[in-house]
């Protein structure tokens, strides 16, 4: 993988979205945290220090060791970066008088500097932090100031390093990606290279290399990730690549024959294999959430690995693990808190004896769709909203039953198929029903009902760490209900999600 641009995590909230804006330059980048420096920093042509929630003023904030980087290699210090320069290099930094959070407006910036040009004056940036630089480091130089913070940009005088106590990668600043690319293009001089047709040729040079001429297995979800996965390597090592395609019972109405199907079409090396029963056994009697992904994980892997000792010699596990996958499975402290196990991401159990191939490990989702569109897939195929691995499982809240798969199975395909009728489909990121276990009150046909309930759950996002409701039509809601209720036996309510992530999740479990 080429070494472009070097992130170095200190905790914010904010650092993927230094890495999008980074990569929509046509930038490759990497995230890594500040604790944790790859070997090869002196590769990268730049460097970004990202913000953190922590003062640089408290015992337990971060300090990176710095001393391969600055003044060496061009670096850009975002809020936290910008404190702990100037804190820890001969400058000071004090608490605000008032926490310094949101909108302001650049009053003064200096002229003549390359780091502002196209920038004027007034131009909105996005304030975060409850301390402030009060004298810049040694051989600062101040560049820019907003009506209540003085230096909210400056450089260091003999070096290509810069600070600002803004974020640019947040939407509210309003010119935050230029000053991004004056930063990465004019002053570090870092290559707008990073394309889709690029990607594809320098992955399948890379697999060749990887995989050479042995044989990988591949578990396809119906997914837009594994699918490109899938074709790349097919791309790469041909018929060397095996498929299958696992019906844990758990998949949309008629998701496994129609998946199938498409696949034969893209001439993929594709086995279908039904294992329902053995799913809908060991998920008997579960309720805890993280109990249910782990049997379905475990009887995945179960699965997964009597199909692949048919394939004779077969050495390596394909995956399509994508970054937002990598990047919640670390920390600037370890292992990151576990909100949800992900079901591609980390260590196999010794039984398997396959090493590991993940041609999409450093790709956020919208890219996944871009390399999928270069390499002439099918563009409903790609458009497909995501899927969570463990299927209908997490949105049936309580223990699993063959009757609440199906009647979950019948809901989600009204919803799906009237937001396709509607034409909304392509404005959902996401999508899909989930069955509450509560039953309430109704009548139908002068009679009194006591069924269950369903709630629909529609977001718009682009790579699921946030996420917000969208706004479906009132008349779509009305019809999807009326139908969804007098279609699906044992369901008398329907009710709509309205919680964006965070502080919810997407699934409900």
């Amino acid at each position: 993988m080429q070494h472009n641009v070097l992130i170095l995590d200190f905790g914010s909230q904010y650092t993927q979205l230094i890495a999008r804006r980074v990569r929509e330059l046509n930038i490759y980048c990497e995230i890594h945290p500040y604790n944790n420096l790859p070997e090869t920093v002196s590769d990268f042509k730049a460097v970004i220090l990202s913000g953190s929630p922590f003062s640089v003023r408290s015992e337990d904030a971060p300090h990176p060791d710095l001393s391969e980087i600055k003044g060496k290699v061009p670096l850009l210090a975002v809020c936290y970066g910008a404190q702990y320069l100037a804190h820890f290099k001969g400058g000071s930094v004090e608490p605000s008088n008032t926490r310094e959070y949101g909108r302001a407006n650049l009053s003064f910036i200096k002229e003549n500097e390359v780091f502002f040009e196209g920038i004027e004056e007034g131009s909105q940036v996005w304030m975060s932090h409850s301390d402030t630089i009060k004298q810049l480091p040694t051989n600062g130089v101040k560049l820019a100031s907003t009506h209540d913070v003085e230096n909210a940009a400056y450089k260091i005088e003999g070096e290509e390093t810069y600070a600002i106590q803004f974020h640019p990668e947040v939407y509210h600043s309003t010119d935050g990606k230029l000053l991004l690319e004056n930063f990465l293009v004019k002053i570090a001089g870092v290559k707008q290279d990073w394309t889709p047709f690029n990607f594809v040729e320098m992955t399948v040079e890379d697999l060749k290399k990887q995989v050479g001429t042995e044989k990988v297995v591949l578990g396809l979800s119906g997914g837009v990730d594994s699918s490109v996965a899938a074709v790349l390597l097919n791309k790469a090592i041909g018929d060397n690549l095996h498929c299958i395609f696992v019906n844990n019972g758990l998949l949309r109405k008629y998701e496994f024959e129609s998946v199938l199907q498409q696949y034969e079409g893209m001439g993929l090396n594709v086995k279908g294999v039904d294992a329902t029963d053995r799913f809908m056994d060991a998920l008997e009697g579960l309720e805890d959430p993280e109990a249910k992904r782990k049997a379905i994980g475990r009887v995945f892997i179960e699965v997964f690995d009597d199909e692949a000792h048919k394939i004779e010699d077969a050495k390596w596990l394909g995956q399509g693990t994508i970054y937002p996958d990598v990047i919640e499975s670390i920390s600037v402290n370890g292992p990151s808190a576990t909100i949800k196990s992900h079901h591609n991401v980390g260590g196999l159990p010794d039984f398997m004896k396959l090493k590991v191939v993940e041609p999409l490990r450093m790709l956020f989702k919208d890219e996944v769709r871009r390399v999928g569109a270069s390499l002439g897939m099918n563009p409903e195929l790609l458009g497909r909203h995501p899927f969570p691995g463990p299927g209908l499982a997490i949105r049936i809240l309580g223990d699993i039953t063959r009757e609440k798969v199906a009647i979950l199975q019948e809901v989600d395909h009204i919803f799906i198929h009237n937001l396709k009728e509607w034409g909304l489909y392509d404005k959902v990121w996401q999508a899909g029903a989930i069955l509450l276990p509560v039953n309430s009150v109704g009548v139908m046909g002068d009679e009194r009902t006591y069924e269950k309930c369903v709630a629909l759950r529609a977001v718009e996002s682009t790579d699921g760490m946030t996420a917000d409701w969208v706004n479906l039509p009132y008349e779509f809601l009305q019809k999807t209900s009326n139908e969804i209720i007098n279609k699906v036996k044992g369901v008398n309510r329907v009710v709509y999600d309205i919680s964006s992530k965070p502080p919810a999740t997407i699934e409900w479990e």
